[in-house]
Order: structure tokens, then C-alpha cells, then sequence
């Protein structure tokens, strides 16, 4: 606009403000616009608003919703190790023939010289992903996200079958239901750590997730500087010290056995074969070394190579070293025989040493202590349910029914545990004895801390039986969540539940939103949204692609 300069005036402002008049507008204007962004960025719908404003993604529409809940826990509370035992000389080699690379995907990792920011800036979004970006140095590889994308067998997000019939008007309100819980807890955008990183690198290509991931994979390679190669728990990456891992002591089943599936893509990712090797030399040791009746201890001694002491469990410090056997033969396509053949000779001995049936007919996995079972089964055991019933098509023909039916009967074990309490959340342990079954028998076992373990084996139930009770057995579980765990400020654990009216503890563990409700939302779901052909989830819920691909870039079929 312009203005006539005319002598003796001097205009308040280009509005016609004068100076108080202009200073609070714009406080108001500044505090409506810190609003606006705030709003935009923070609350949880706030993702189909930042399309507006924000450069395009080349993504499906609503892949952010996944990206949401692609979310990880830190490690689960586990027992101090014992004192080690002692010193023993470390593991031989073994056959080199079982150092072979793993398969690489036709197009998925291009070796290219490093770009500088400028090149970077005019490289195709869509396309081939550069590496090397400022002070990322030696990562230099590209990532053909499309390509990657074009080999998965379905949409990420599903065909989202017509919503509108009748029969599926109630499970899309109950699917809404646990995404209302999950928005009402949402505190923090919870993608962290290795598993979640990787995992939404491929769910959004955003490369940002792919060089974090690799960065921190390097960061953790000193933890296996010890004379077996099987790592420490705990390395501080500032100062190099470790925590209560220090020389000698106890390395745990659950956690340097759960590295697998995150260090081979780590290796596919950034062309750097150091995190295969290093998986790779762990499996050799655990085939290696002496094995009680085919049982896996839960500690280990990383400097002697020896088993600290005969406690085994499938639950708490040795879940998830089970789970990665199956897991990995499934993530390779089907290719790592050494997996596969672990995994069914470890399931074999647990069966045979460890599965049992109390009186009143309920099937579980008890805990061995030097060869004296403890009748009990922990929450966090709960998981092996949906794993059996995920590794039974591939077991030997004449097994595959009996697998089937043992997945289901420890799950319905798992859901009596749920039954017999008066909130309808089950214990973090229960027991069968003095005619008492699957019910804790001390205070201190009596909690629940919204674990996951037992929606997670209804869901794998339900996507192989498709058997409405694990429906319904999930849905009782969301209305217990809401009657006894919510709060105002999101969802707690409670301290009994036997008790129907227990109090809170104050806490929203991290694996409530990464596992817990993702399971929970899958449970509800069509079979194709993040569909188990082309995904695995790793053990805090992280789905992981399907390496469906050979070096000829041929798809592998089922085999």
C-alpha cells in the first residue's frame, strides 16, 4: 500500500496501529501461530495435517499410522546373573562352511563413491536412497526403497476390505477402539533403538532411520570384544566402561541370543559384513558347547565360553532366543536351515524335559533348576503359544497337527491365568500345585504391568486359525485394560489383580504401545495389514521384512 508522505504526520503503523496497539498483535499473532504448530506436530491426529504443510512422501496413504505404533521397549526387567563359573577354555572353530553371506537382495545394495551434500540434494526421492550425507562417512551405499517395496507380496496397510458390511461393523469398532487407547498414551514418539529404527526405515524410507540404525550397531560392536565372541549386556558408549557385565560375569540367553534378525539387516543395509559375523560366530558357540539334555541355560559366561548355571526357562532371560531360531529361518525366506534345525531340536527338548499337564488339564512350560522343575509358568512365557503355532507349517509333516494343538492348549492356559483373576488381567507368574492351577500364590507375583505376551499369541492364533475365541479372549482383555489400567493421563499397571479394586503403579511400560496395543490393533485387523508373509516382527513387536529375493533377484517361493 502507499502512503503520501504529508508533512507533520506520522503513521502508528503500516496497519494504521499505533505502537501499543502493534506490539499486541503480535504477541497475539505469535502465541495463535506457536498454537497452530504446535497442535500440528503434537497432538495425535495431527499427522493427515502435516501433509498439508510438509513436503510429499513417496508412501501409501496412511503409512503414518503404522509408523506410529512402530514403536520399541527398552530391555524387560530381568534377574541379576549369578556369580560365573569358572574358567574353561573357549569354544573351538567349527565347519568355516557355516560362514556363508547371507543372500542379497538383486537391487536392493548398490556399492556408489560418496556423494557430497550438493549431489545429495538432487538425488530422486523415489528412487535409489543416498547414503553418505555430512557426518555420515564410510556409509556408502544406496537402498533402492522401490525395489524393496515392489517385492512385498501385499500392501503394507492391507486391501482394507469393504468396511461396510455387517459381519465386520463390530471388529472395526473394536480395531478403533484400541487406536483410541494407543492416541490417549501416546506421550512420545516411541521409534528408538535398533529394531525400531530398522523397522521404520521400511515402513517409510525415510533414510534418516537407516543411518541412526547403522550408527548405533557400530556403537555396540565392543560389547563382543571377548574371548568367545559372545557379547556383554552393558557397554557405555561415551566412556567404553561396562556396567554390571564386567569381566567374567554372566552374558543372558534372552539377550545376546536376540540379535539376529537386527544385525543381518544391519549388514544388508550398510554392506558392512562385521554385524553378520558377529551373529553368526554366537550361533557357533551355543552349537558348540555342551548342552544339558538339549536344554539352553539362560547364563552364560562370555569370557570361559560355559554355562554359569543349569536354570532354564522359556520365559524371563530365554524367550526370545527361541523365538529369533524361528524367526530367522522365516525372515531368510526360508533359506537358514541352521535356524530352522535349532529351533526344532530346542522346541523337541523343552517338550520332553519341560512341557507338562496339571491334573485339571491345562498344558504348560515349567522352569528346570539343575533338573527339579519349578511348576510355574511367568507371563513372559506366554509368547511361546504363537510362536510354536508360527513355526508349525514348517515342521516335519507328522508333527504339524500335534504343533497346532500344542500352540492352542498353552495359549488356553495362558487365557485361564487371565480368567481366574477378578480383574481379568493375568499375574506375572502362576502356578500349578497344591490343587491350585494357573493362579500366583504370592503378592509379589500378583501384578500386571500391561504386558504383551498373551495377545500376542492370540493374535498369531487367530492369523492361523482364524478361530473367533481369540477375538473374543483379546477383546475382554481390551475391557479389562479400560476398567482397571486407564487413567487420565494414559494406562497403568496394576499391583493385583486379584483385587477388584487394585491400586496403580504409576507406570506405562514402553512395550504397552510397541507390542501390547500393535497386537491388539493386528488382532482386529484384516491378515494383510503388515501381513506375516512379508513380515516378521522381532521380539519388541518391530516388523522386519520377509527377504523375498535371491541374488538373481528371482522370488523364493515356499519350500
Amino acid at each position: 500500500m502507499l502512503m503520501r508522505k504529508v508533512p507533520g504526520f506520522v503513521p502508528a503503523s503500516p496497519w494504521g496501529l499505533r505502537l501499543p496497539q502493534k506490539f499486541l498483535f503480535l504477541l497475539f499473532l505469535s502465541g495463535l501461530v506457536t498454537l497452530c504448530f504446535g497442535a500440528l506436530f503434537l497432538l495425535p491426529h495431527s499427522s493427515r495435517l502435516k501433509r498439508l504443510f510438509l513436503a510429499p512422501r513417496t508412501q501409501q496413504p496412511g503409512l503414518e499410522v503404522v509408523a506410529e505404533i512402530a514403536g520399541h521397549a527398552p530391555a524387560r526387567e530381568q534377574e541379576p546373573p549369578p556369580n560365573p563359573a569358572p574358567a574353561a577354555p573357549a569354544p573351538g572353530e567349527d565347519d568355516p562352511s557355516s560362514r556363508a553371506s547371507p543372500r542379497r537382495r538383486k537391487g536392493g545394495l548398490r556399492r556408489t563413491r560418496p556423494t557430497g551434500p550438493r549431489e545429495e540434494a538432487t538425488a530422486a526421492r523415489g528412487n535409489s536412497i543416498p547414503a553418505s550425507r555430512p557426518g555420515d562417512e564410510g556409509i556408502s551405499f544406496r537402498f533402492d526403497f522401490n525395489a524393496f517395496r515392489s517385492r512385498l507380496r501385499h500392501p503394507v496397510l492391507g486391501m482394507r476390505a469393504d468396511e461396510s458390511q455387517e459381519p465386520q461393523s463390530r471388529v472395526r469398532a473394536q480395531r478403533e477402539k484400541v487406536k483410541e487407547s494407543g492416541e490417549a498414551s501416546l506421550f512420545e514418539v516411541n521409534i528408538r533403538y535398533i529394531g525400531g529404527l530398522l523397522s521404520a526405515f521400511y515402513l517409510t524410507g525415510e533414510e534418516v532411520f537407516r543411518i541412526k540404525a547403522i550408527r548405533l550397531g557400530e556403537k555396540l560392536l565392543p560389547a563382543f570384544n571377548t574371548p568367545t565372541g559372545i557379547p556383554k549386556g552393558v557397554v557405555s558408549f561415551k566412556s567404553g566402561s561396562w556396567g554390571w557385565a564386567t569381566a567374567g560375569s554372566s552374558s543372558i540367553l534372552a539377550e545376546f541370543g536376540s540379535l539376529h534378525l537386527e544385525f543381518l539387516h544391519l549388514t544388508e543395509l550398510s554392506g558392512n559384513q562385521v554385524f553378520a559375523e558377529k551373529v553368526r560366530n554366537i550361533r557357533k558357540v551355543l552349537r558348540k558347547i555342551e548342552k544339558p539334555f538339549g536344554l539352553y541355560p539362560n547364563f552364560l559366561s562370555p569370557v570361559s565360553g560355559n554355562w554359569v548355571q543349569h536354570h532354564v526357562s522359556v520365559g524371563g532371560l530365554g524367550d526370545s532366543f527361541y523365538e529369533y531360531l524361528i524367526k530367522s529361518w522365516l525372515m531368510s525366506g526360508k533359506t537358514d536351515m541352521e535356524a530352522k534345525n535349532m529351533y526344532y531340536e530346542a522346541l523337541e527338548a523343552i517338550e520332553t524335559y519341560l512341557l507338562n499337564v496339571s491334573p485339571g488339564g491345562l498344558t504348560y512350560i515349567a522352569e528346570w533348576r539343575g533338573g527339579i522343575l519349578d511348576h510355574k509358568m511367568g507371563h513372559l512365557a506366554c509368547f511361546s503359544g504363537g510362536m510354536i503355532a508360527l513355526g508349525a507349517e514348517d515342521a516335519k509333516e507328522e508333527k504339524r497337527a500335534h504343533y497346532r494343538e500344542l500352540a492352542a492348549q498353552i495359549t488356553k492356559t495362558c487365557h485361564e491365568s487371565y480368567a481366574r483373576s477378578d480383574t481379568k488381567l493375568g499375574p506375572e507368574a502362576f502356578w500349578f500345585n497344591s490343587g491350585r492351577e494357573a493362579i500366583a500364590t504370592q503378592l509379589s507375583e500378583s501384578y500386571y504391568i500391561l504386558r504383551p505376551e498373551v495377545v500376542e499369541s492370540y493374535m498369531y492364533l487367530w492369523r492361523q486359525t482364524h478361530n473367533p475365541i481369540y477375538r473374543e479372549w483379546g477383546w475382554e482383555v481390551v475391557l479389562a485394560l479400560e476398567k482397571y489400567c486407564r487413567t487420565e493421563a494414559g494406562f497403568s499397571g496394576i499391583q493385583d489383580v486379584y483385587s477388584s479394586t487394585p491400586s496403580h503403579d504409576n507406570k506405562q511400560q514402553s512395550f504397552f504401545l510397541a507390542e501390547t496395543l500393535k497386537y491388539l490393533y493386528l488382532l482386529f485387523s484384516e491378515d494383510d495389514l503388515l501381513s506375516l508373509e512379508d513380515w516378521v516382527f522381532n521380539t519388541e513387536a518391530h516388523p522386519l521384512p520377509v527377504n523375498h529375493s535371491d541374488s538373481s533377484g528371482r522370488a523364493w517361493g515356499r519350500h
